[in-house]
């Protein structure tokens, strides 16, 4: 690879490495506290305790990776992440593993995965800038890396788990870290962050740079919308793959591969989808590709799971349902990042992914509560139904519309200009659950992703204990 483009390049091979961790520890896991203790509750307050110190770090994160440099918090979190994780099962080999001392493993795991996924698409727009490629390439290069990773990565996590067990698939995920760090840390030398300039100028308190970032989020209804709409169907979505997708493997076929099988099929499909909507998105309507997808790939999937069908059946629509679904996030990433200031663009997505996460801590305790108190299928067809009405509500909301409104060369109403014409070099959007629409690290605004999150288990959503996204 070329040096200008090595950044890129292996801040790509970082991010397949990360995401396939996540896919291994998304399935581990719940599996190891379904093998191990057989509540479907407890597997839910894992998934709190993971997803909580997480959506509070996300919040509290930005401003330390501004100053401190997004490059050196990702390399810092994935290797103190490595000690995390990896601590599980050693500890659990020795005997030494009580269920509190695992939650409290899994809280310091997300935690960390917090302000690491923040800094990591906080690198984007500088990555980007040095390769010299156009926001298009990039962006269909880390969707195409992101699904891939998904495919591959669940049906290995999938058959890892089968095969060693739950507890030592842990130790992949453990060691995905670390090569995510030491690639990333190779690649990225070139963007080291510079010496911040002597000023006499005041520092801006950390307090007021949040309340102008939430000021700004409060004011403008489409973005709003946008992170209500998308917490609440990660909340439903985290229920999905963290408790309702397990329980239904184990009661279906016995086997954590099905787990992985279901996810690939969904991912692989996504995949596909992602290529044609980097080559298509850009000329469909917005608000009408939105609902389209969001009707495919949202209820669809929890009726079939709540069905008595074969396991085909249920495969076909995922294959369906993730096609579509890789339609979303560049739609909606696209969105985000045209109405945001460029001055802002660190504060509001910041503040706009912790909203997107802020109920993802209680998906999994609705899941195990649903299941422990109306059974499975039940449970299945409140999720979807629920699921249905979130996406579909914009449907009749004229504001919605909004969307197809493409102000990449027009001025916002504060008189700033806004997308992808104010910045000065190209920027990324990635994907939601984390979409990357942050600042260059060195410069001025805290970086963020934005939680944008596909529905289905290739998603940030995910009980993984990885990335990230």
């Amino acid at each position: 690879m070329t040096g200008a483009r090595r950044p890129l390049y292996g801040w790509l091979t970082a991010e397949a490495i990360s995401l396939t961790g996540t896919r291994v520890s998304m399935i581990a896991l719940p599996w190891f506290v379904l093998t191990t203790t057989g509540s479907a509750t407890r597997t839910g307050l894992v998934a709190l305790a993971e997803m909580l110190p997480l959506v509070v770090l996300k919040v509290l994160g930005g401003p330390v990776i501004d100053r401190v440099g997004a490059r050196r918090v990702a390399i810092t979190c994935d290797l103190l992440s490595v000690l995390a994780v990896g601590a599980i099962p050693l500890l659990h080999e020795s005997g030494w593993l009580p269920f509190p001392l695992f939650l409290l493993l899994v809280a310091l795991a997300g935690a960390l995965r917090g302000p690491g996924d923040a800094a990591k698409a906080a690198l984007t727009p500088a990555l980007v800038a040095a390769a010299g490629v156009p926001l298009e390439r990039a962006t269909g290069l880390h969707s195409t890396v992101e699904r891939t990773a998904g495919l591959l990565g669940a049906g290995f996590a999938g058959g890892l788990v089968a095969v060693v067990g739950a507890a030592d698939a842990l130790v992949v995920d453990a060691v995905s870290f670390g090569l995510s760090a030491a690639v990333l840390a190779w690649a990225t030398t070139s963007l080291r962050r510079p010496a911040a300039p002597v000023t006499d100028e005041p520092e801006v308190p950390y307090r007021a740079q949040l309340r102008e970032g939430w000021t700004f989020l409060r004011g403008d209804r489409i973005l709003l919308g946008i992170a209500v709409m998308v917490a609440l169907t990660n909340l439903l979505d985290l229920a999905y793959a963290a408790v309702l997708v397990p329980v239904w493997a184990e009661q279906t076929t016995g086997s954590a591969a099905t787990v992985g099988l279901v996810f690939a099929t969904f991912g692989g499909a996504s995949a596909v989808g992602s290529v044609c909507a980097a080559a298509w998105a850009a000329r469909l309507p917005r608000f009408k590709t939105y609902l389209v997808a969001f009707l495919v790939c949202g209820a669809p999937r929890f009726v079939v799971f709540a069905l008595d069908v074969p396991v085909w059946a249920v495969l076909a629509v995922c294959v369906v349902g993730g096609f579509a679904a890789g339609f979303l996030n560049p739609i909606l990433g696209a969105v985000i990042y045209e109405r945001i200031p460029e001055r802002l663009m660190g504060r509001v997505t910041s503040l706009s992914t912790a909203l997107c996460f802020a109920l993802m801590p209680f998906g999994g305790i609705l899941g195990g509560l649903l299941i422990a108190g109306v059974g499975l299928p039940a449970a299945l067809l409140i999720v979807g139904a629920a699921y249905f009405l979130v996406t579909m509500l914009p449907a009749v909301d004229p504001r919605w519309r909004e969307l197809d409104r493409r102000p990449s060369d027009d001025a916002g109403p504060d008189g700033e200009q806004r997308g992808r014409d104010a910045v000065p070099a190209p920027g990324l959007v990635e994907h939601v659950a984390d979409v990357g629409l942050d600042r260059a690290e060195g410069e001025v605004e805290p970086g963020r992703d934005l939680g944008v999150v596909e529905p289905g288990a290739d998603q940030r959503e995910d009980v993984g204990l990885a990335r990230r996204q």
